[in-house]
């Protein structure tokens, strides 16, 4: 009898002018978490769609339980006892909790209407084993996004699934929130027999969580099954990319008594930001640092007009300005935002390369110059693609064909290549590979340098720490600190961290 639950052999998938999968192999064990790891573009997201049945093979063997399948639909692979968590909740939202864990199999009454009793009743059954709080008939949308992603796995299990694929997991969630996801996993790898592949760019969390390890790059096994103890973060780092890890650090003078660029001045919105002032100077990378729920991308799209400012003024070289859309932040002010919801704001799905990355070039240079054509905006953009290591076959390639992490960086492309003299950037290494956040972090320092100021929200700790000149720490919709950051990790960890609980 084989440990393995589920193993993929010499396994290749082809796409047009892409190899995406060459004689990969994969094996998990029974009752482990398995770590499924490499750069975006790699093949993880490939071959996890062969797994749920969403993509067949070209070549090579899937078994389940020593029997050979193939799926032809994730409904076939669900069936099998097979989930996937995907990084995107998937759970609707205006629906409740129960319905939403009961939604492939709505018990019926006599009267051959849904039965809410029973819903409540089978739906509480599975959010008891994973010791959830949760009223069954609570809708999804009040719930945090802590709770939406652990009702995700509780669907999961309601479906008996064996197998769950987690893919980013704790990407929304705060220390103490993956604190209890991870304490959660474990449990049910001890009690419920279940078996885990954790797809995540966060090493010290595969460390922390994971048996073994299987690495993908450029489609083929960079290693195989692993055991994560024979690893450190040097070798995974180089498995990974091919190359040791760099490490940038900001290493620039910041006059902080000169005059701001931008001030915001005794902000208070509907959403509960309080009297919020902070400026910002030329050529600066200011932080925003705070858990989930402090409000400061909240506090980013109220300046950007998505959402009211109800008193206080907003300063551009000390003229007051009033903002009404992005559109209007970037045509009139060039400021420019690179959201954190790629895919609901960053990006048109169902057009090319390089009408995404090129969207804000054209906005820009329609205003002085009569005539575009597709190379002046393919000469702006092309530099920026290129360094990030964008993945695609051509520029006229469709970007809802892309994985998510090469259409994360062409969001951040798109703005990188729009001249903007102040740029606001939202979670910008959330789902990219290690060796694309190196380089990233080196373009951020470059257009601070070149005078782009720049106001950074980042959940990454050591992130912050790199790149930030001054950090404001904020917590409920408030500022509750202000540091000039030395880049030095224990003493400015500390002193946020004690900002936020004080």
């Amino acid at each position: 009898m084989s440990d393995y639950i589920l193993e993929l052999n010499k396994i290749t998938k082809n796409f047009p002018g892409v190899k995406a999968l060459d004689n990969a192999n994969f094996r998990l064990k029974k009752k482990s978490i398995h770590a499924l790891l490499g750069e975006n573009g790699a093949g993880k997201s490939t071959l996890i769609k062969i797994i749920t049945g969403v993509y067949n093979q070209n070549e090579g063997k899937l078994f389940l339980n020593n029997q050979e399948k193939s799926f032809s639909s994730p409904n076939e692979a669900m069936n099998a006892g097979i989930s996937v968590v995907h990084q995107e909740r998937n759970l609707i939202r205006r629906f409740s909790v129960g319905e939403n864990l009961m939604l492939t199999n709505l018990p019926k009454n006599n009267l051959g209407l849904i039965d809410y009793n029973t819903v409540a009743k089978e739906s509480k059954k599975w959010l008891d084993i994973m010791e959830l709080d949760i009223d069954p008939n609570t809708i999804v949308s009040d719930l945090t996004v802590a709770k939406m992603q652990l009702c995700e796995i509780a669907k999961a299990l309601s479906l008996e699934s064996k197998i769950l694929l987690l893919d980013e997991p704790t990407s929304s969630l705060s220390p103490q929130d993956t604190k209890n996801l991870f304490a959660l996993l474990k449990r049910l790898v001890a009690e419920q027999d279940v078996s885990i592949v954790f797809v995540s760019h966060k090493l010290e969390e595969v460390f922390e969580i994971c048996d073994e390890v299987t690495v993908l790059r450029d489609g083929k096994n960079a290693c195989e099954s692993e055991q994560i103890t024979n690893l450190n973060r040097q070798k995974l780092v180089k498995l990974m990319i091919g190359r040791d890890e760099q490490i940038i650090k900001s290493k620039k003078n910041i006059d902080f008594t000169d005059e701001s660029l931008l001030d915001l001045q005794s902000i208070n919105t509907d959403l509960g930001h309080k009297n919020i002032n902070l400026n910002l100077k030329k050529g600066e990378i200011l932080g925003l640092y705070g858990l989930v729920g402090a409000g400061r991308t909240e506090l980013i799209k109220c300046v950007l007009g998505l959402d009211k400012i109800n008193s206080g003024q907003i300063l551009l070289n000390n003229k007051e300005i009033k903002i009404k859309s992005p559109k209007d932040a970037l045509e009139k002010y060039k400021i420019g935002y690179i959201s954190e919801d790629r895919k609901k704001e960053g990006l048109i799905l169902m057009h090319d390369v390089l009408s995404n990355a090129g969207i804000t070039v054209w906005s820009n240079l329609k205003k002085i110059l009569s005539f575009l054509n597709d190379s002046i905006v393919y000469n702006k953009v092309d530099p920026y693609v290129k360094q990030l290591e964008v993945k695609t076959p051509s520029y006229q390639q469709i970007v809802s064909n892309l994985s998510g992490g090469n259409q994360q960086k062409i969001s951040v492309a798109k703005w990188l290549a729009s001249g903007t003299d102040i740029l606001f950037i939202d979670e910008p290494t959330v789902g990219i590979d290690i060796k694309t956040k190196s380089y990233l972090h080196e373009l951020i320092i470059e257009l601070s340098l070149k005078g782009t100021s720049i106001i950074l929200i980042t959940s990454d700790m050591p992130e912050m720490i790199s790149l930030a000149d001054r950090i404001i720490t904020m917590k409920d919709f408030k500022v509750v600190g202000e540091t000039i950051n030395n880049h030095n990790y224990e003493e400015m960890s500390s002193s946020i961290m004690g900002n936020i609980h004080e």
